[in-house]
C-alpha cells in the first residue's frame, strides 16, 4: 500500500492532499481539535455531535505543525509529499521537525488502519485466494493459477487488484511482479505510488544488479556497512563475490544467503497461513525514567504494557510460555531476560508476575529510555499439551530491592 497510515488520514482529512504530513508522535486526541475550533466558532457550529462528520471541513490552519516539536516521538509514516524533504520512516520527530518544520502533525489511529488493512486485504483474497499476509499495509500473492492472471505478463491482474481496491476504499497501492518474494519486494517499490512493475527472470542484470544491497530484504543497515567496506555497493557487485568468499566473511547461512539473493533465487513458497512466535508491546518515554523517582509512572506502564499482551494473546487466541521484558537505556543501551514457565497463559495477572521477575535480574538504578514486555513460545490457546507443575526457575541475584520499588504487589 502506498503510504499506508498516511493515505488512511488523507481519506478523512481530504483538505490535506498534496501537503506534507507525518504521521506519529503519540496516539489520537480529538478533544485538542475540537476545543480549539469551538474557541474560534463560538456560535457552536463545531459541537462533539458535528465533529466526526465535519473532519473534511476542518480549515488546514487548524492543524498543528511539526515545527518546535521537543520529545521522543517518532514518525511512523509520511506523505510523498514530506517524504521529498527527506522524512522518512522511523525518523526522530525532532529531527524531522528541523527537515520540514510547516509539515502537518497527527496522531496515529491504530484501530483505523486495521480496519482498512482487512478490508483491502479481503478484497485482494477474493481475486487471488493465495495470499500472504505481511502484515498491516503488505501481502504476497501466487497467481499461478488465477485466471487470466498471467496475461501481459500479469499486469492486467495487478491493474484490476489497483482498481478494486481504490473502488472500494480510495487508497492506492503498489504492485510488483516477479518469479519469486524476493524480486516482486523489490520491484514493489520501483513506481511507487500506484505502480506496477514486472520483472523477468532475465531482468536480473539490467534491473536488479545496479540496485544499493540494502534494497534487499533482508539486508540491514550493519550488514550493508560492512559489505561497503569491502567495497560492495550494489548487488552486482555483491553477485561478483564468490559464494565461499561471501561465506568465509559472512558466515555459512549468511553468506550462502547473501549469494542466492544476488542472484535473484529464493524458492520460499506464499504461504497462506502462518504461527507467530511471540507477541509483545514497549514504549519509548517522552523523558528518561528511574525506578526510584518515577517509581509510580513506570509501575503504571509495566502493567499496561502487560495487559496490552494479554488482551493480543486473547484476541488472536494464542497462549505462550516464554515471558521477557526489554529495557534501553539512556545511552540506548538494550538488555533483555525472560523466563520459561512450566504452563502456558495468557493471562495478564501471571505475565505481569513473571515479568517482575525478570526486572530483578537487570539493574534498574540506571535512567530508562525504552520499556517492553514479551510473550514467546505461543501456541494456539487450548492446545498446549499438560505439562507437569515444576517451581519456577531461581532468579539471579543483583537488583531485587529495585524492583521491589518498582512492582510492590509482586
Amino acid at each position: 500500500m502506498d503510504a499506508f497510515y498516511a493515505s488512511c488520514e488523507l481519506l478523512r482529512y481530504p483538505q490535506l492532499k498534496g501537503l506534507p504530513v507525518v504521521i506519529g508522535g503519540g496516539r489520537r486526541k480529538e478533544d485538542d481539535l475540537l476545543g480549539k475550533l469551538q474557541t474560534a466558532y463560538p456560535e457552536g457550529e463545531w459541537t462533539e455531535e458535528t465533529f466526526a462528520e465535519r473532519l473534511d471541513r476542518i480549515p488546514v490552519d487548524f492543524f498543528p505543525r511539526i515545527e518546535g516539536y521537543t520529545g521522543r516521538g517518532v514518525i511512523t509514516t509520511a506523505t510523498y509529499a514530506a517524504r521529498q524533504f527527506g522524512i522518512g520512516s522511523a525518523m526522530g520527530l525532532m529531527k524531522a521537525a528541523k527537515l520540514c518544520p510547516q509539515a502537518i502533525l497527527l496522531p496515529v489511529d491504530f484501530e483505523r488502519y486495521r480496519y482498512f488493512s482487512r478490508t483491502f486485504k479481503s478484497i485482494i483474497t477474493d481475486i487471488a485466494p493465495v495470499m500472504q499476509d505481511r502484515g498491516v499495509d503488505e501481502v504476497y500473492i501466487d497467481f499461478t493459477h488465477v485466471p487470466g492472471g498471467q496475461r501481459e505478463g500479469g499486469r492486467v491482474l495487478a491493474r484490476l487488484i489497483q482498481k478494486s481496491i481504490f473502488d472500494a476504499t480510495g487508497l492506492t497501492c503498489s504492485v510488483g511482479v516477479a518469479p519469486n518474494k524476493l524480486i516482486a519486494k523489490m520491484a514493489s517499490e520501483f513506481n511507487k505510488p500506484k505502480g506496477i512493475s514486472i520483472v523477468h527472470e532475465a531482468d536480473l542484470q539490467t534491473h536488479i544488479w545496479p540496485l544499493a544491497c540494502r534494497k534487499i530484504n533482508g539486508v540491514g543497515p550493519k550488514a550493508d556497512e560492512k559489505l561497503k567496506g569491502f567495497g560492495i555497493h550494489t548487488i552486482g557487485d555483491l553477485a561478483a563475490r564468490e559464494q565461499h568468499w561471501l561465506i568465509e566473511n559472512f558466515g555459512k547461512s549468511y553468506g550462502a544467503w547473501l549469494h542466492e539473493a544476488s542472484w535473484g533465487r529464493d524458492d520460499r513458497p506464499v504461504e497462506t497461513e502462518s504461527e507467530p512466535v511471540s507477541m509483545s508491546r514497549e514504549t519509548t518515554f517522552e523523558h528518561d525514567l528511574q525506578a526510584v523517582r518515577d517509581r509510580e509512572e513506570l509501575g503504571a506502564v509495566f502493567t499496561r504494557l502487560c495487559e496490552q499482551v494479554a488482551a493480543d494473546l486473547q484476541r488472536k487466541g494464542y497462549e505462550g510460555k516464554t515471558i521477557g521484558i526489554k529495557l534501553r537505556y539512556d545511552n540506548f543501551q538494550a538488555v533483555t531476560r525472560d523466563q520459561s514457565l512450566s504452563e502456558y497463559t495468557a493471562d495478564a495477572k501471571r505475565i505481569r508476575q513473571v515479568a517482575g521477575q525478570c526486572l530483578k535480574r537487570v539493574d534498574l538504578s540506571r535512567r530508562i529510555r525504552l520499556l517492553g514486555v514479551r510473550v514467546g513460545s505461543l501456541v494456539k490457546a487450548g492446545t498446549a499439551p499438560d505439562s507437569v507443575s515444576q517451581p519456577m526457575k531461581a532468579e539471579e541475584p543483583g537488583h531485587e530491592w529495585q524492583t521491589q520499588l518498582l512492582f510492590t504487589d509482586d
